[in-house]
């Protein structure tokens, strides 16, 4: 990562982060293009080194579909857990709102390197619980928020 802080990477030593920054590659995505789409095979996880990424869900919305954004990402982040998560599909579309780079690491290079570094293995698995765990409250509020209002509507 250009500035050397990730989420996924919190509390490795830098010569750990190193080794498994050396595991990814660079890709590169268009202001606009998706980097992978909800339902595709997850074969890799990214982290974000410099642009922005929005994270979307499908959904019919009054007789049209649209891709409902549910949140952004931006560098340092991680996105695509779905690639050490069964069943490896993606829940999400991930679109990129600028001229977006990633580390694109796959899931079998993460988990080789894990069983040769358990530490380092324990370590990033804590750091995705805590990146699934916000996704987690993230979508528990916004089903609150749409629970509230179909319970006052049905009130009023």
């Amino acid at each position: 990562m250009s500035n050397g802080q990730s989420d996924l990477l919190a509390g490795l030593s830098p010569a750990d982060a190193a080794s498994l920054m050396a595991l990814g590659s660079r890709q590169s995505v268009r202001s606009g293009a998706a980097l992978f789409h909800l339902g595709d095979v997850a074969g890799c996880i990214y982290l974000i080194d410099r642009g922005r990424l929005k994270l979307t869900l499908p959904m019919h919305v009054m007789g049209r579909d649209e891709e409902v954004m549910v949140e952004e990402r931006s560098p340092g982040q991680t996105i695509g857990w779905s690639a050490l998560i069964p069943p490896y599909r993606f829940t999400l579309t991930a679109t990129a709102q600028i001229d977006t780079e990633v580390v694109a690491i796959s899931r079998d290079a993460l988990r080789a390197h894990f069983a040769a570094n358990p530490q380092a293995g324990y370590t990033v698995t804590l750091n995705l619980a805590t990146v699934v765990g916000s996704r987690l409250q993230l979508f528990q509020t916004m089903w609150l928020r749409e629970m509230q209002r179909t319970v006052e509507l049905r009130c009023a």
